[in-house]
């Protein structure tokens, strides 16, 4: 059992719920119980975050809504199987720093625990709430809960942080022990949770200033719940996830992502069970598990580089000149490319706010690669639409597509968007799905219209240019551009 700190019990603690909306296996909230006789729990809408949403209508902040809800129902029945009248969540909609310093001393309390969060803006947030915290004489700590080894836990021989994914993989297998895997026993402690003060209520989702989209119409249960159902529908495909994963049209990945982004399943609940499976010999635990390896990765360059958010990772990339070229950006917003492959992955983000990830790298390869579209547009456009949005895996997958980040996609291999639908949507099943306009359109030429004879097109009724846009760039013309846009490093590497 994780026992890490003695057991006293100063007056209170306050335990600041952020991307981790679950009360099992919670670092935070285990330290605080283990540590303090009574512990109160807060979430808060931040205001900072909320008001700079460009719409109204986000399914992140219901799925949040929703799952807060749960987390609150959560802690009390976790209160009272321990036979104590606590438990419950107090939320607050505000600006986070100024409502956790004020709750804190409304409380009383003698510190504030959080769980680590690896963002820039977050870790400047925190250090301003742990210095007016200080200022009041009340502690703030931090923990590690979001990922499995963080920081420096991973570095090199040479005691710097990786840059290559497959030897820092190596290295995180060889850490990752059973005591990174053990989950925190917070039930043991359940009966110090404080109930919140008289008085206090949840908001509704209107009173947030936020109205319903079509999340109840998704497969994405939010919450505490709806990860467990995730969970366990997932378990018995995890065998055939290294062959089932890179196939839009089939069943082969978790879908746990948007858990993993907002905590309602602890990391170490999956990689213990990917662990256990992979040890026996399973291909598709192995690779389950080498995905969270990345996610890892990801964290750790965030963490050690800051400046990827707005700069590559590799700095003579910033020489790369882009292309404005705003009817083409334009069209592959609007899923308008003439690609069918790229535009069935736009209308799936656009429609559900989800993408599968080998879409994720072609449609980003798309942007960057035949279009010439700087990939800090095509990222902070995910950003705007993921329910998953994660700045960590986010910037280093799209930097990945872009060949400008850390173990990058080298500039001078290029996706090619036909031959990628061939080979993962054969069939064209998950094209259909998306654009239904191509219905008729047969197997043969599904992945590429514009190739139709016209008795093939009367035939399957597809008027292209109306029905279905032709081709806004010509992929082996705009291969040649990107090749010469980069070709300023070839040169660079024979004069060094």
């Amino acid at each position: 059992m994780k026992d890490l700190t003695a057991a006293v019990h100063p007056p209170g603690a306050l335990v600041w719920f952020r991307r981790d909306l679950r009360c099992d296996d919670h670092a935070a909230l285990y330290h605080a119980l283990r540590r303090y006789g009574r512990v109160y729990c807060v979430f808060v809408f931040d205001t900072d975050i909320l008001d700079a949403l460009p719409a109204r209508h986000d399914r992140r902040v219901e799925f949040i809504h929703a799952s807060v809800l749960e987390l609150d129902e959560a802690l009390r029945r976790l209160a009272a199987q321990s036979g104590s009248p606590g438990g419950g969540l107090i939320v607050r909609h505000g600006p986070a720093a100024a409502c956790i310093v004020q709750l804190a001393l409304a409380l009383g309390v003698r510190e504030v625990l959080a769980n680590r969060d690896y963002e820039p803006q977050a870790i400047a947030r925190d250090q301003r709430v742990a210095d007016a915290l200080r200022a009041q004489g009340i502690a703030f700590s931090d923990h590690k809960d979001q990922v499995l080894l963080d920081r420096d836990e991973v570095l090199t021989l040479q005691g710097r942080p990786y840059s290559v994914f497959t030897p820092y993989k190596r290295a995180w297998l060889e850490k990752l022990d059973g005591f990174q895997l053990e989950s925190y026993p917070v039930e043991r402690h359940a009966g110090h949770l404080a109930p919140p003060p008289r008085g206090e209520s949840l908001p509704t989702l209107s009173q947030l200033g936020f109205v319903p989209t079509n999340l109840q119409e998704l497969p994405l249960p939010p919450g505490i719940g709806g990860a467990r159902q995730l969970l366990q529908d997932f378990v018995p495909r995890m065998g055939a996830y290294h062959e089932a994963r890179d196939y839009p049209g089939r069943k082969g990945v978790s879908y746990l992502s948007v858990h993993l982004r907002f905590g309602t399943v602890s990391i170490r609940r999956l990689a213990s069970l990917a662990a256990r499976q992979a040890a026996g010999g399973c291909p598709g635990a192995q690779t389950w598990l080498s995905e969270l390896a990345w996610r890892d990765f990801y964290f750790m360059i965030l963490w050690h580089h800051p400046r990827v958010t707005t700069q590559s990772f590799r700095p003579e990339f910033d020489q790369v000149q882009w292309d404005e070229a705003p009817d083409a950006w334009q069209a592959w917003c609007e899923a308008r490319t003439g690609y069918p492959l790229v535009d069935a992955a736009m209308r799936q983000l656009l429609h559900t706010g989800y993408m599968h990830n080998r879409l994720r790298m072609v449609v980003a390869s798309f942007l960057t690669k035949d279009l010439g579209i700087d990939w800090r547009r095509g990222e902070r456009f995910f950003a705007q639409h993921l329910n998953d949005y994660d700045l960590a895996a986010n910037n280093g997958g799209w930097q990945w597509a872009a060949s400008t980040g850390c173990d990058a996609q080298p500039w001078f291999r290029i996706f090619n968007p036909v031959t990628q639908s061939q080979r993962f949507d054969p069939e064209g099943r998950f094209i259909r799905r998306y654009l239904p306009e191509l219905a008729r359109v047969p197997d043969a030429h599904i992945h590429y219209p514009a190739a139709m004879k016209p008795a093939v097109l009367s035939a399957c009724g597809l008027r292209l240019g109306i029905d279905y846009p032709l081709p806004i760039v010509d992929h082996a013309r705009a291969r040649e551009r990107t090749l010469r846009r980069f070709s300023f490093l070839a040169d660079k590497r024979k004069t060094d």
